[in-house]
């Protein structure tokens, strides 16, 4: 059986190191390649910081991978957090005003 390259495989179907992009706080060049895979990418993460136990990332990692994605895809991933699990959004209200005093408040509304 030959093991093929992890490009050949669709994105969804690929499993996100997570851990490791946290604790790196970096993505490989080129990850998301496209505003459809920096949407699943962002659908995931959302579920992933949700899901994980407290402790398991700081709001610095989570921010320093935030600051990779384009303005829509953390525009995107606040809107997802929030549609998701609404009451978590205290305990991302630093991130969030951090993220969201850069951009026009009309975004939010």
């Amino acid at each position: 059986m030959t093991a093929h390259p992890q490009q050949s495989i669709p994105f969804a179907a690929q499993a996100i190191p997570f851990e490791e992009f946290l604790a790196a706080g970096k993505l490989p060049e080129g990850y998301l390649a496209g505003e459809y895979v920096e949407q699943q990418f962002v659908e995931r993460l959302v579920h992933y910081i949700l899901s994980v136990p407290a402790g398991s990332y700081s709001m610095a990692q989570l921010s320093q991978l935030l600051e990779q994605l384009d303005p829509r895809g953390q525009v995107f991933f606040f809107k997802r957090l929030k549609e998701t699990s609404p009451d978590c959004l205290k305990d991302f209200a630093p991130l969030y005003y951090g993220f969201m005093n850069e951009f026009h408040s009309l975004l939010f509304t």
